[in-house]
């Protein structure tokens, strides 16, 4: 009796918080929570809100003395009764009872408990939903970033377990960010070092490889939460809230951690996971930072230009997958540092690829040969990427990318700004044009200018139809298709695919607008450098079927695009040219490339004169394709491009029925309306300063010296010229045979022999064919023409004249004046010095 009297009134002296805190726990845990009492210690908080501190401190004590002594049915209560002041209670006094209750989450975060560990997750989820008044500078959450990583790599040997300490994980990291990261003071969290435990966790967790964890035990059926028991798309959730509150100063430090988990986890190769994890990346920042991103890919494939080349593909397929998510939006300079450094990866792999054939040369192995195609796959990549995002650019920067891609083709003149082959060889420089004009076939599909001017400036034109680019096949086909596509502007290729002979080409319906005033234009400044590019194309031996269809269509579109009176007029010089080269062959051709030349003809001229509509020319043309049809059908494209296509021995024993004759086409053409006159000139190809210096056999190689001493610039004259020299090229190479042939048996063949014979009959010819060149074009060139050519000779003149009048008339001044008669007296006339021109080795 005495003893609980005593106890009585030691409880007594108790402070009531104690009191309120004890009465809380019941005798049995199993009754939980007495919520009389809770409710009373609740109202106690509530009304004396500087007893707060005190009420935490006197939990916590309970709860790690619970915890030592595994009473966990107490724990359990002790953290319900926190959670419920913490959410009961929202004034100043508070922060003295967070910092108690972070104890006591901590507390049981570092217990071996599972379901300790995930109550105290738990507690601190709903402590984090707390909006606080104001932030407590002061508080860190070092502790519990590293414990909830860890717990994300949870390898306990229960899945179920596992799993739900993996969630309870993830959750306290979506807690920790909630609760730091909307406080621009308080930006810790952003730190490197919680990052590089906060990211990887997620990306562990997003993986989804759970092949190990199947194996111990089945995996568990999903719930109707799936999203709350489900790691990898909890996970997905959380890392999609943290790059969304991510800002200007802390993106780069949240994308870091991507590639080093990637790297360390080998997950370039294959990269199905990087490739998703940067959609994901992209899709949840904000737009203007994916430059960010962009940048940090950009200098990891930098970083890693050592590495396998697998890896390095994995790496440009996932900036790809970013540069087409940001393309739409604003990515700034960003742009052409993409092209930069993928043109740059773009030479190393190609430099990587042929070090490794010239390192297997005479031996044979399956391993360098699985480089070198594991280096076609990297390059592959590059290409489409630029030619990816180079597509999906606004118009008016496709243009400039354009420029940009084909200033880097390494072409003769542009070796300022192309890409640095010299150390690669030819080989390696062909394989980098054919991979830069693959990528810019790329960008310019679907790019549709208003004018031709516009999509074909003269800095792209040029290198684009430079004679570099036609040193192969495949080089002569990429770009072709890129000029498709930039002269088709109303989608007509589709149409004109593959070369035949269309017998009404109406039934194509093909699309048309009336030329332009600026596409005129264009013509006449850039016409010749499209005809010379076509005319030299059809000349080289190693064409295939595409190349005609190429070119075939390259002449229907310009037919459809750019054709007026005047262009249709020289298309049909260019044509009858083309068909000069295969009757005459001075280069040449195999009989498949004659032939080829003969049917590109044919189906061309049959396409041209249906769409001018000119009865005549039209007769003329079917005529001529069905007397072939019968004696020469390998001179039509529906029979020389089968396998088995009987070919001819020569072409100089055929009628010229089978031709097509240009006095006809004259006639034809003249009664409509046309002027014709200019089709009794032949076409011949423009010269140009490359083809002076390059090593291809063309039409320079006969002419170039003769050209070069030509006075003034007038192309024509120069054109007339070139006519007269190929004859007497012709005539001379003929008499060469018969003389040799008449003096085999009686003298010596020697140089100045040879020289007195080709003088004596070449410059008489020449000089005579240069004057009726002359007198030919003043009877029927245009009055305006050559009332242009003489005014322009006149005003050169007129200047000139009177430079060397003024120089020599007029006396230079000097100090003593100059004379001049007034009425019979001489007056001198003084001349100030600062007015006086001196010469420049005077002037001190």
């Amino acid at each position: 009796m005495g003893r609980t009297g005593v106890c009585c009134c030691c409880a007594a002296l108790r402070p009531r918080y104690k009191r309120l805190v004890d009465n809380i726990f019941p005798e049995d845990p199993k009754d939980g929570l007495v919520k009389a009492d809770m409710e009373k210690l609740t109202f106690y908080a509530v009304s004396a809100p500087e007893k707060l501190d005190r009420i935490g401190a006197y939990l916590a004590e309970r709860l790690s003395r619970d915890v030592v002594r595994h009473r966990y049915g107490y724990v359990l209560i002790a953290m319900e009764a926190l959670d419920q002041l913490l959410m009961a209670c929202h004034s100043q006094s508070i922060k003295p009872f967070v910092e108690s209750f972070l104890q006591m989450v901590a507390k049981l975060l570092e217990s071996g408990e599972p379901k300790l560990q995930v109550l105290g997750t738990n507690s601190f989820v709903k402590f984090a939903n707390i909006e606080e008044d104001t932030p407590s500078y002061h508080r860190r959450y070092d502790f519990f970033v590293s414990r909830f990583s860890a717990m994300c790599h949870s390898c306990h040997s229960d899945p179920e377990t596992r799993t739900e300490i993996r969630i309870a994980g993830i959750r306290g990291i979506q807690g920790v960010v909630r609760k730091t990261v909307n406080d621009e003071l308080r930006a810790t969290i952003w730190e490197p070092q919680h990052m590089d435990k906060i990211v990887p966790s997620l990306l562990f967790n997003m993986q989804k490889i759970e092949d190990i964890d199947s194996r111990i035990g089945p995996p568990s059926s999903p719930t109707g939460g799936e999203k709350e028991e489900n790691p990898a798309v909890l996970a997905e959730n959380c890392f999609r809230e943290l790059l969304g509150r991510a800002t200007y100063g802390n993106m780069n430090n949240a994308v870091r951690p991507v590639f080093a988990h990637l790297d360390h986890h080998r997950l370039w190769d294959p990269n199905e996971f990087a490739v998703s994890c940067f959609k994901i990346i992209m899709y949840s920042i904000q737009a203007q930072y994916s430059h960010h991103v962009i940048q940090e890919t950009l200098g990891h494939l930098d970083a890693r230009k050592r590495d396998s080349p697998r890896v390095r593909a994995g790496i440009i397929q996932v900036l790809l997958e970013a540069v087409a998510i940001a393309a739409k939006g604003s990515i700034g300079p960003t742009v052409l540092e993409v092209f930069n450094t993928l043109l740059k990866h773009l030479r190393i792999s190609v430099d990587f690829e042929l070090g490794e054939r010239r390192s297997s040369t005479g031996s044979a192995s399956f391993s360098t040969s699985s480089k070198e195609s594991d280096e076609r796959i990297v390059q592959n990549a590059i290409i489409q990427t630029i030619g990816f995002f180079g597509s999906n650019l606004p118009d008016y920067q496709r243009s400039e990318i354009m420029m940009f891609v084909m200033g880097k083709v390494p072409v003769f003149g542009t070796s300022s700004h192309s890409l640095d082959t010299s150390h690669l060889g030819d080989l390696g420089t062909r394989r980098i044009q054919i991979m830069l004009l693959r990528s810019l076939l790329m960008v310019t599909s679907g790019y549709n200018a208003k004018t031709i001017a516009a999509a074909l400036p003269a800095p792209f034109l040029d290198p684009l139809l430079s004679p570099s680019l036609m040193e192969d096949s495949e080089l002569r086909q990429l770009v072709l298709e890129i000029l498709h596509n930039l002269i088709d502007r109303h989608d007509n290729r589709a149409k004109l695919r593959g070369i035949r002979i269309i017998p009404d080409v109406s039934d194509l319906k093909i699309k048309r607008d009336k030329i332009s005033r600026q596409d005129v234009s264009f013509m006449k400044k850039h016409g010749q450098q499209l005809y010379r590019h076509i005319y030299l194309g059809c000349k080289e031996e190693d064409n295939v079927q595409k190349n005609f269809e190429l070119l075939y269509t390259s002449l229907a579109l310009i037919t459809i695009e750019l054709a007026n009176e005047e262009v249709v007029i020289d298309l049909i010089r260019l044509a009858i040219a083309l068909q000069d080269i295969a009757i005459i062959n001075e280069d040449n051709l195999p009989m498949f490339n004659r032939c080829g030349v003969m049917a590109l003809v044919a189906a061309y001229l049959n396409f041209l004169s249906q769409m001018i509509a000119v009865p005549a020319f039209c007769q003329h043309v079917s005529k001529v394709i069905e007397t072939r049809t019968v004696e020469a059908p390998y001179f039509l494209p529906e029979n020389i491009f089968k396998d088995k296509c009987i070919l001819p021995k020569s072409l100089e024993k055929h009628e010229k029925n089978l031709f097509f004759l240009t006095n006809k086409i004259a006639e034809s053409l003249g009664g409509s309306g046309y002027s014709v006159e200019r089709l009794s000139v032949p076409y011949v190809p423009q010269v140009t300063d490359e083809d002076r210096l390059s090593r291809r056999k063309s039409i320079v190689d006969t002419v170039s010296i003769q050209v070069d001493i030509l006075p003034g610039n007038n192309t024509e004259d120069k054109e007339c010229i070139i006519i007269c020299i190929l004859r007497q090229r012709k005539e001379l190479i003929e008499s060469n045979k018969r003389y040799r042939h008449k003096v085999s048996n009686t003298e010596e063949i020697t140089f100045e022999a040879l020289k007195k014979a080709i003088d004596n009959t070449g410059l008489e010819e020449q000089e005579k064919e240069k004057r009726r060149l002359v007198i030919e074009k003043f009877q029927k060139a245009p009055f305006e023409e050559i009332a242009a050519q003489c005014e322009t000779k006149a005003n050169f003149l007129h200047d000139r004249l009177a430079q060397i009048l003024e120089l020599t008339i007029r006396p230079p001044p000097s100090p003593s004046g100059t004379m001049t008669i007034t009425a019979g007296h001489a007056h001198y006339q003084s001349v100030p010095v600062y007015e006086m021109k001196f010469p420049d080795l005077c002037v001190y």
